[in-house]
C-alpha cells in the first residue's frame, strides 16, 4: 500500500497477508482523488474515514494536508496496524478508533468537510450508509461524502447524490448534504 501524493508520496506499508481488508487499490485511489479535487481542498480539512480496513486512505488524506482525520475501524488487528502506520509517520493529525462505525455515526456530534466510507461489501446494512451518514448532518454545509460499493449498487436515485464513478470493479458514489434556499 502507497500513499499517492502530498507531504508522505511514495511511502509504502506492507499489509500483513492475514488481513481480511482490501486496500482501495492505488489505481482507484489515484482516480477518485483526482475527481475530488474539483470538490474540496484537503489542506486543512476536517475528515472522516469509515471502515478504515488498513488505514490507506487516513493516510493518503493526512498526506494531502487534513487538519484532523478520524479513522473509525473495529478489527483490532486493522486498528493497530493503522495506529503503526501513524507512528511511522510521527503524525498526530489522525485519531484512529477501533470501534463500531454505526455507533460512532449515531453517537458522533461533530461535522466534517470530508467523510469516505468503504464496508464490507457484502454488509447486510450497506444500503442504509449514505441516509445514514445525512440524516445524522455529519458534513458541512459544502461537505462531500465518497462511498465505495460494489456494482450492485445504484444510490442515483438518493437525493444528496451528485455523481458515480468506476475504476474497474471499484465503485464510487459521490454525496452533498442538500442546499435550501
Amino acid at each position: 500500500m502507497r500513499i499517492i501524493t502530498g507531504r508522505y508520496k511514495g511511502r509504502h506499508f506492507d499489509i500483513p497477508r492475514s488481513f481480511k481488508a482490501r486496500p482501495t487499490t492505488d489505481f482507484a485511489k489515484e482516480n477518485i482523488f483526482n475527481v475530488l479535487t474539483q470538490y474540496i481542498d484537503f489542506e486543512g480539512a476536517t475528515a472522516l474515514d469509515l471502515f478504515s480496513g488498513t488505514g490507506s486512505i487516513s493516510l493518503e488524506l493526512v498526506s494531502r494536508g487534513c487538519a484532523h482525520v478520524i479513522s473509525v475501524e473495529q478489527d483490532r488487528d486493522h486498528h493497530r496496524f493503522i495506529t503503526d502506520c501513524l507512528k511511522k509517520l510521527d503524525t498526530d493529525v489522525c485519531v484512529p478508533l477501533r470501534g463500531d462505525v454505526f455507533r460512532f455515526v449515531r453517537s458522533c456530534k461533530q461535522q466534517f468537510d470530508f467523510i469516505f466510507a468503504d464496508p464490507p461489501y457484502a454488509l447486510k446494512e450497506l444500503p442504509t450508509i449514505p441516509s445514514l451518514i445525512m440524516e445524522k448532518g455529519l458534513l458541512k454545509e459544502d461537505g462531500i461524502f465518497v462511498f465505495e460499493h460494489g456494482k450492485d449498487y445504484d444510490f442515483s436515485g438518493h437525493p444528496n447524490f451528485i455523481e458515480h464513478r468506476y475504476y474497474g470493479s471499484v465503485n464510487f458514489s459521490l454525496f452533498r448534504p442538500s442546499h435550501q434556499g
